[in-house]
Parts: structure tokens; sequence; C-alpha cells
């Protein structure tokens, strides 16, 4: 029989309470020819009421059996014989007066007590399963060591606020060490069936861990953190970025100066941004219909282009009228994975601002990056708790498949098979029933695939001396299943880190997002012509800007390009005139 009993163990009257509960449980249990052991052994708790059950003929025997072989007593010493009392050792106790430092997330679940918080995990070890077949907890799938499981880490936690163990706070090397590891999935805040959240206690700890000035975190985290300022400065001369980033010397100088790791590339620009394109269309469609704002995230605005047309598109096609913001915005998702929690909180506020009249109308607001959208489901409220704008953006934000379920929208017929893998914020934060089933209502032969992570987690992967872990993940189940598709299936995902992996991890193919799978099913018919591989079709193309733009932003490059060359000439000249050796400005 399973139970779960709320004892007070911090008192010493709820010890005394606990200890006479489990005297007379085993009694009772015993009088009935019972067995007070469990299913998974005795431990610390029962082994002191062995006795009861055996009695003390039986004891003696096992005690002389393992005097036997443990002459010492060393090996699991307390545990069935000469045992440890089970109220003493506990995790809590009448001494129990954990570290209470001031923390940055709310920490609702757990009463705004980050000790508390650090309670939660119970040592069930699903987080321990060796093959991959929920997402958690991909880290310890790939190096099977106990401080890379989700138990693991929170037990570094625990002891670093005991301070008995781990003494030196949120500056602790050792938990920092095992927190690096973390993909920041979020597979635990679902899978876990306590819900331990360790993507936020690692944000939580990185903020304090990097909080003295004399810390500095590493070049990735400025370079990824703030990727949406990068990806702005980017697209402003988007082909020349592209060529420099994918040709040495410059592209090993990029990546070493941004921390990327030699084996990566770096993803290209798109010719003109969703929010360009958008603008550049004039009014759009469906002026009467209702409206659904399309966030611009970071990575479907500068990169897969693609994906954003396809969602106006999808939106308009069922009668919406879409809105996507013109100013920049970003909802800070990659501040969350190395601890910049202040700047994190800024861009919520910018977002909050943009968004408001939208919010106060209730206007759905749609995500098509995943890990994005479930900022606005998961940190959003923890990280302003008491902001009612932040409660009404966080009820009205979908998911785009959310969205397609919510509203029922009609979707166009596609015969083909479809290998959909869900991205691990879509799943924690939604789950992946309403992508499968708005597949199946298009006519798919869906097969989904599970189990771990693909690997790159954001920006993870990307990290210098993370490339082969962040490959092995992927190797646990999305990239075998990609390479056994045949051709003619559609590769689904949804998430930009999931097609990149699937992209550089050489398996010949490319995923699609949902929406260019409708977009491919409006264009070619459920039965059309059809290319060998359903990502070379022009659903996948992404929109340039128009030749008089193109051609000012070329001349510009050019005019930039010459004008450093002449510098460059210049002081060469100049280092010469003044007696510089020749040899020297090679």
């Amino acid at each position: 029989m399973h139970s779960r009993i709320s004892f007070d163990l911090r008192s010493a009257e709820g010890l005394a309470t606990y200890r006479t509960f489990m005297e007379e449980a085993a009694d009772l249990c015993v009088s009935y020819g019972g067995s007070v052991s469990g299913e998974h052994g005795d431990g610390q708790q029962r082994a002191e009421l062995l006795e009861k059950q055996y009695g003390p003929e039986l004891m003696e025997a096992m005690r002389e059996f393992k005097r036997i072989w443990d002459p010492d007593g060393g090996m699991n010493p307390g545990k069935v014989v000469d045992a440890y009392r089970f109220d003493e050792n506990l995790r809590l106790g009448a001494d129990y007066n954990p570290w209470r430092p001031e923390v940055t997330f709310a920490y609702p679940e757990d009463g705004g007590d980050f000790a508390h918080a650090m309670l939660r995990c119970v040592g069930v070890g699903k987080c321990r399963v060796p093959d991959a077949e929920t997402v958690m907890c991909p880290s310890y799938q790939v190096t099977r060591e106990e401080a890379h499981s989700t138990r693991g880490r929170a037990r570094l936690l625990y002891e670093m606020l005991e301070g008995e163990v781990i003494t030196d706070g949120w500056r602790s090397e050792e938990v920092f060490d095992a927190l690096d590891l973390c993909l920041a999935c979020k597979g635990c805040t679902s899978d876990c069936p306590v819900h331990v959240d360790m993507p936020t206690y690692k944000a939580e700890f990185l903020h304090h861990h990097y909080a003295s000035p004399a810390r500095r975190r590493p070049r990735y985290a400025y370079a990824f953190g703030f990727i949406d300022q990068a990806a702005r400065l980017g697209s402003l001369t988007p082909g020349l970025v592209n060529l420099l980033t994918a040709r040495p010397p410059f592209s090993r100088l990029a990546k070493r100066a941004a921390g990327i790791d030699p084996k990566r590339r770096i993803p290209s620009f798109a010719p003109m941004t969703l929010q360009r394109w958008f603008a550049d269309r004039g009014a759009g469609a469906n002026p009467t219909g209702r409206r659904v704002v399309l966030w611009p995230d970071t990575f479907n605005n500068y990169f897969h282009t693609d994906v954003g047309v396809a969602c106006v598109e999808a939106l308009e096609a069922a009668g919406w009228h879409v809105v996507v913001p013109e100013a920049h915005v970003c909802c800070g998702r990659p501040l969350y994975d190395y601890g910049f929690l202040d700047q994190a909180r800024a861009y919520l506020h910018r977002t909050l601002d943009v968004l408001r009249e939208e919010i106060r109308a209730g206007t759905p607001v749609v995500g098509m990056e995943p890990s994005c959208l479930a900022v606005f489901k998961d940190e959003l409220e923890r990280m302003l708790p008491h902001d009612d704008d932040a409660k009404r953006l966080a009820a009205n934000a979908l998911h785009f498949d959310e969205f397609l379920e919510r509203f029922e929208i009609e979707m166009p017929r596609l015969e083909r098979r479809a290998l959909v893998w869900g991205h691990c914020h879509h799943k924690a934060t939604g789950g992946m029933t309403g992508e499968e089933q708005a597949l199946g209502r298009m006519g798919l032969e869906v097969r989904s695939v599970s189990g771990g992570c693909c690997g790159l987690a954001g920006s993870w992967g990307f990290e210098e001396g993370k490339y082969d872990i962040s490959m092995s993940c992927g190797e646990q189940a999305l990239l075998p299943a990609v390479r056994d598709a045949d051709e003619g299936s559609v590769i689904v995902a949804d998430g930009f880190s999931c097609k990149t992996q699937i992209e550089q991890a050489g398996t010949g193919r490319r995923a699609l997002h949902v929406a260019q799978v409708m977009k491919m099913a409006r264009e070619q018919g459920a039965g059309g012509a059809r290319p060998s591989r359903p990502e070379d079709g022009p659903w996948t193309a992404r929109p340039k800007p128009p030749l008089a733009r193109h051609a000012v932003r070329a001349g510009a490059v050019a005019l930039a390009v010459a004008l450093a060359g002449a510098a460059a000439a210049t002081a060469a000249r100049a280092g010469v005139r003044r007696g510089a050796p020749a040899g020297s400005l090679r």
C-alpha cells in the first residue's frame, strides 16, 4: 500500500508522534501476518522495525551472515541489522534551520521559500531511467553520473543551504559544475513526480553566482544571452554577416569571440526580418476579423522567417486578423539560461508595455517558437507575481498548435507520413497532444518520437566544449529516428534548436514547422506534385527584400569595406613613414 503522510518532522513533538505511529503501524501489520518491508527494500525507515516481524533469532542469523562477508561493518551499515533509529539522521529533524537567502523568482508552489523548493526531491530517482523514455534527464542519460541527474543536482542545492558539506553558498563550484550540464529543458517540471524545477533553480543560482564583479560569465553567456541584440545588428547587413561567419578564417574568429564550439556552424541570417516583411505588405488580410497577436520571437524574426510567413498565412487563411508588433521585442528566454535575471525582468516589462492594449482586450498571443512562448506560460508570473497584466498575458498565451485546437481551425488535407518531434519546453508547458491532433486532422499518418532532448537545448549545445554531449543527447532518440525516416515523410519540429540540431547532425534532413506543413498542403493539395523530400519545396523559402533596398544595402556594405581597406592602407603607410620596417607590416 502506497501512502504519503505529512508528518511534522521539524519539532520534538512531531518526531515523537512519527515514532509512535511507525511502531503501532508495524505492530498492527505484523498482527495480521503482513510485512513491514517495502517493495524497494527496508532501508533506514523500516530496518529498526524488522525484529517485530522476524523475531530476535532470525535477526541474529542475519547479523552473523553479514559478519561473514562484512566483518568490519563497512558495507551499507545500519540498514538491516544493527539498524539506525528511523528518527535519526533525518533530512529535517528538530534542528532543521537552513539558510534562506533572498531570491528573485517567486516560487509560488513553495510559499516563496527557496529552501522548501529544495525539499521537493524525495529521491524517487525517475530522473535516473537509463533509457530515454521521457525528456528527463538528458544529461544523465549520457553521462550516467548522479551529479548530472535531477536528483543529484537537487541534493547539492539542498546541501548548499544546509552549509555543512558545501560551505561557500552561491559561490560553490561543486554546484556550478553539476548545473553546467543541465540543459534547462524543463523535462523535470513535468516528468518528475514531485515537479522539481531545475531550470528555475539553475537560473537562480547563476544569477547569484555571478553577482560579484570579480566573477565574470563566459563569453558565450553574453553572445547567446543577448542574442536578440546580436541578431538585431546582424540583420542590418545579413549577407555580409553570413559571408563572414560561414568562411574561415572569419568563421573561426567569430566562434572564438562568441565562445561557440568550433564543430558548430553559425546559423545564417534571413535576407530580411519577419517584422520588415510583414510591414512591407501593408494592410493585412481580414481587417474585420478577430485579432490575434503573432509573437515575433528572435529566432523566427531574424533567422527562420519562412516559418513566420507560414504562420501569418495560416492564421489569415483561417479568417483571423494578424497583428505583429513593430517594435523590437524579445521574451528574454536565453537570459534565464545564464542567470541574467535583472535583464530578463526588464525584457518582460518591455513586453507588457508593447502588448498591454492587446492583453487587456483579451487578444490571443500566439507563439511560433515553443521556448519563447513558454516564458509567458512559466517564467512570466514567477518573475512578476503581482502584475495583473502578466497574469492576463499568461492566460492568453498559446502555442501555435494550442491555438489551432482551441479555435478549431480547419486544416488543409495532406496525405503523407509525419515524424513529429516536440520541443522540450512545448512538452512541459502544454504537451504535444494538440499538434498530433492537428496533423491527424490534416490526414497525416503521425508517428511521434519521444525520449530525451534534441541536445541543442537553445544555445547549450553551441557552447564551447558541449558539442559531443549535445550530439550524444540527440542520439538517444531524435537523430536515429530522423535518419530512419523515408524521404517522403515530413519531419515536423517547431523548435529552432531542434531543427538546427537535425540539420547539423549529418542526418541529411531538415524539419518543418507545423505551419509550413499547412502551407505545403494548401499549395500542393492533398495528393499533388511532391518534391522527393518535403523540406525541398518553396514553403521553406525565406522572403527577400525588394531589389532597390537590396542594392542600397549592398552599396553600403561595399562602401564600408572600401573605407575599412582605405583606413588600413593609410595606417600602413603612416607606419612606414615613421620608420617601421616594411616586413613588420605583413
